[in-house]
């Protein structure tokens, strides 16, 4: 199923094999297949997330890539919402749990864009070293800099 959700940023394309949310992405020109019920729920995710409340739940979502990239997105979607973490952050994480010295922070940022839920799968905190915000492949810097000050602003709400 293929379905649109119109949210602050621009038209997102929702993904589903009616079991699992499989992509969320911005500006395809998919032809719209219908919802089932990942869609709404995913939708339903997205109405509380930019309506400026932290969902308490997932969809349920197909991660798909190598294991690698498997991995990475597994740490991505640890991040607390509000909080970034570094590429590099990421490279020393996996680093550290394959028991070698190194991990490309690059490999990590190539894992990170092809992503294929960015939103639900949190890619946007993800940041360059020193806190630089960069990345974000074709869904465009703008979202993400949306994305992180939504995230921000809610949090400092809460406090």
């Amino acid at each position: 199923m293929i379905d649109v959700y119109d949210s602050p940023i621009g038209r997102i394309h929702l993904y589903s094999d009616n079991e699992k949310l499989i992509g969320l992405c911005f500006d395809k020109q998919d032809a719209v297949t219908g919802s089932d019920a990942v869609i709404e729920e995913t939708k339903h995710w997205l109405d509380l997330y930019f309506g400026g409340k932290i969902p308490d739940f997932l969809p349920p979502l197909e991660m798909t890539g190598t294991p690698f990239q498997r991995r990475v997105m597994e740490i991505a979607a640890s991040i607390p919402y509000g909080e970034v973490m570094s590429y590099g952050e990421i490279a020393d994480i996996i680093a550290k749990e394959k028991g070698i010295r190194k991990m490309s922070a690059q490999a990590v940022g190539q894992a990170v864009g092809r992503c294929l839920i960015s939103i639900l799968l949190p890619c946007h905190r993800v940041i360059g070293k020193s806190g630089r915000l960069v990345g974000y492949g074709d869904e465009g810097l703008y979202r993400k800099v949306y994305l992180l000050e939504l995230e921000k602003k809610v949090k400092e709400s809460l406090c």
